[in-house]
């Protein structure tokens, strides 16, 4: 044995020797603290056997080495005859020190002020008689005070007019081998024109910019809080951690040191882990989740090669620092090396679980584990928190997969306008693979809105952050793919995709419509008793005149609801019913002269009185939109955000194929549209067939016909392909690319054009009616011939 006592953190040779060399096992046992210790290889211990002696070398001699040393030799055959030797090391010990002064920064009102100043050495209990002295730099005279209980105090005076730059106190403390420790503090005054902090609690006064420190309360560790600029505190910073948590940090350090079998402790530090994070209550801080996750980076850090028996224990632990409870502790900052915990607390389990041999499946509540054994012949497919993993590789052996549930909200995000929409899942393989594809079909935490982008990414530990390199999403909800291992998630976007330039070319062309529009109401009140002197000319001017008040009070709505997140739900609510009313008053216009035609062309010689098509027309135009919308309001828990109108878009919802408000609108415009061409094809047959000598009767008749065809003909594109491609926009998800985007420009340009096509087409496009509006303009003097020769005269 060496000298006693031996020096701290020194170099020493245990040594032990036999006269014959014996046919025996040799072990080595370590006895401290009432407990026998069998001692073996490891980080802070080597053991040489050679035929007559045996030796341990201890490379850092601590108190975790003092201690009653045995050798043995044991032999075995029919009986077991075991021979001993021992021998006890002393160990010189060296303190922790934790220095302070009282006050902690001495105020100084004037310069001629002296105060004094209590300072303090803790170091805790210890078996080592230490000799302890101050010294000092800009003090008086220091006066040793009572120590007790690890505690080591002493007393000096300071001057407010002290020249010294900084004034500063030492502890130094020197055990039995003469080595020395030494723990330094300086005192900053407070000036009389220093800004500071006020007492408050147990914080005394603090100079600015400075941080006060206190020890915790019956806890390992120490409170931080730091005086601003401004004189003002901050937030405490605490680092007090649970006695329990500490106790288990400090034996997950010293697993590997020699002391016993490197597994069996760490089966022991997962036990103590498992039943101190049991209660949540008792770790709900930040230092406590930081303790427990530096237990599992410590232990990630050492083994290798482990069995599966301290499993139970580890993803137990694991999944009760995800619970819930814990997530306003979960902060996400940086702790060490630009990593945040969550990022430590991810790689460590990872890490624990590609070491350890998992035969079976683990459930916890916050975290599940699937295990594989995989061939090249097929497939490997794991399923954890519902989602399925499926890898593809050359012979992975081992497959296991993990899931985590809550982390996905602590790891962080480097793109604000994403967040996560799945668990963190991860998968390892037994061999390294050059070539791997994983398909991953996660399971959404929520489902994805329309036209919001989805990203599959992986963690890259190189930048800390999520990243989509080789991994692409298929399209379908939660379907992913990537081509190497690693953390996967799902991060879905904040806000709908927007549509560059949409918004401006909805101002443009909306503005251009409703100018156009109000241009044709002037129009026709201008040439309105010159073009309706018949039933005919009445019921398409008539019609063309309540179709552009649809259109414009639509296209009002429309402009005032382009910014949604600037409308109140009232407002919002309020534009999406007069559109959705407007827009169908508007086809079913279209719908009764189409009806009309149909039945001028079938029922040839059938007049109707101007009154009558007025009640029809009014019927039709507007009580049955009415209609159509009430009945939505109702079925739709009266119009309720959500189930009638949507707040983001301000008009009505789709969820589903024939599921949402918005197929009260598309059945109907899609029935017109389909009775629209079916008219046009029968007007056009019965146009073509008939008799080659025809009375001029039939030839007015047929010329009337044609001149309200031409209003429907021409009306129909305009309507009925503008919302061809709306249904586009409303079944195309802006996250298809081109297609999606074509059908998004095309309908804002179709449709905020509208107004502007009727002016041309259907007002200023019109024989009649351009020549009486020069006519009245005084461009063109003669009255315009009697339209009685192309209108059809019905009986009034």
């Amino acid at each position: 044995m060496p000298h006693l006592p031996v020096d701290y953190n020194s170099q020493q040779t245990l040594t032990c020797s036999v006269q014959h060399k014996l046919d025996a096992s040799v072990y080595w046992q370590l006895k401290r603290d009432g407990r026998d210790v069998e001692v073996t290889n490891g980080r802070e211990l080597a053991e040489k056997n050679e035929d007559l002696n045996t030796s341990i070398i201890l490379r850092n001699t601590s108190e975790l080495w003092a201690g009653e040393y045995t050798c043995m030799y044991r032999q075995e055959s029919d009986c077991v005859i075991t021979h001993k030797a021992s021998g006890f090391m002393d160990v010189c010990l060296k303190p922790n020190i934790y220095i302070s002064i009282n006050p902690s920064f001495p105020h100084c009102k004037d310069s001629s002020d002296v105060h004094l100043i209590e300072a303090g050495c803790e170091i805790g209990n210890s078996s080592e008689n230490y000799t302890v002295t101050w010294s000092g730099v800009g003090v008086s005279a220091i006066v040793d005070g009572v120590s007790e209980e690890g505690v080591f105090t002493a007393t000096t005076a300071v001057s407010c007019s002290s020249t010294t730059p900084q004034p500063q106190l030492t502890c130094t403390f020197e055990n039995r081998c003469n080595q020395s420790t030494s723990a330094s503090i300086e005192i900053h005054m407070i000036q009389a024109r220093d800004r500071f902090c006020e007492s408050e609690g147990d914080w005394q006064k603090t100079k600015a910019n400075f941080t006060a420190s206190l020890r915790c309360k019956d806890k390992p560790g120490i409170r931080q809080r730091k005086c601003s600029s401004d004189g003002k505190w901050e937030s405490e910073d605490s680092e007090c951690v649970n006695t329990d948590l500490y106790d288990v940090l400090q034996q997950a350090s010293i697993v590997d040191i020699g002391q016993g079998l490197l597994d069996k402790n760490a089966e022991k530090v997962m036990s103590r882990l498992e039943r101190a994070t049991t209660n949540t209550e008792s770790i709900n801080t930040f230092s406590n989740l930081n303790a427990s996750v530096s237990v599992l980076h410590t232990l990630s850090e050492k083994l290798q090669n482990q069995n599966d028996t301290m499993m139970d224990d580890f993803l137990g632990s694991s999944s009760n620092l995800l619970e819930k409870s814990l997530e306003d502790s979960w902060e996400v900052k940086k702790i060490d090396n630009n990593v945040s915990l969550a990022e430590r607390y991810l790689l460590s389990v990872e890490k624990i679980i590609h070491v350890t041999n998992i035969t079976h499946g683990y459930e916890k509540k916050n975290v599940e584990v699937a295990s594989q054994k995989c061939s090249e012949e097929k497939d490997c497919v794991n399923k954890v928190l519902n989602t399925t993993v499926k890898l593809k590789g050359d012979n992975p052996g081992s497959v296991v997969t993990a899931g985590f549930k809550e982390l996905q909200s602590y790891l962080p995000i480097d793109d604000e306008d994403y967040e996560p929409n799945s668990f963190v899942i991860s998968t390892t393989t037994e061999k390294n693979l050059d070539l791997v594809e994983v398909e991953i079909n996660f399971a959404l935490l929520k489902p994805r809105p329309p036209h919001v982008q989805i990203k599959c990414v992986a963690w890259d530990n190189r930048t800390h952050s999520w990243s989509d390199y080789k991994c692409e999403w298929k399209g379908s909800e939660g379907s992913c793919e990537c081509k190497h291992l690693s953390s996967f998630c799902i991060l879905m976007g904040k806000f709908p995709i927007k549509v560059r330039y949409l918004t401006e070319m909805t101002y443009v062309g909306l503005s251009v419509s409703i100018i156009s529009l109000t241009i044709s109401l002037v129009i026709e009140l201008i040439v309105w008793s010159a073009v309706v002197k018949t039933s005919t000319s009445y019921l398409r001017h008539t019609a063309h005149v309540n179709i552009c008040l649809c259109l414009l009070v639509a296209d009002c709505c429309f402009l005032a609801s382009s910014k949604p997140e600037d409308l109140s739900y009232v407002w919002c609510k309020t534009s999406v019913v007069l559109k959705h009313f407007c827009y169908l008053a508007m086809f079913f216009w279209m719908l009764w002269l189409s009806s009309t035609l149909l039945h001028q062309t079938v029922f040839l010689f059938h007049n109707v009185s101007k009154k009558n098509y007025l009640r029809l027309s009014a019927l039709m135009g507007y009580v049955c939109p009415l209609l159509i919308v009430t009945v939505t309001i109702i079925a739709n828990k009266g119009g309720a955000e959500g189930q009638y109108y949507s707040k983001e878009t301000c008009w009505l919802v789709y969820t589903a194929p024939f599921k949402g408000s918005i197929h009260t609108f598309v059945i109907p415009v899609g029935i017109i549209a389909f009775f629209n061409v079916f008219a046009m094809l029968v007007v056009i047959m019965k146009l073509l067939d008939h008799p080659k000598t025809i009375s001029p009767a039939f030839e007015k008749e047929k010329k009337a016909i044609v001149t309200v065809m031409r209003t429907v003909v021409l009306l129909t594109p305009i309507f009925g392909v503008t919302w061809v491609f709306g249904f586009a926009v409303m079944f195309l998800d802006l996250t298809y690319g081109i297609m999606a985007n074509f059908a998004n420009y095309a309908f804002v340009l179709l449709n905020a054009f509208q107004g502007f096509f009727i002016l041309l087409t259907i007002c200023l496009g019109d024989t009649m009616t351009r020549e009486e509006l020069l006519r009245r303009l005084k461009i063109r003097g003669p009255a315009p011939p009697n339209d009685s020769c192309t209108d059809s005269t019905t009986k009034k």
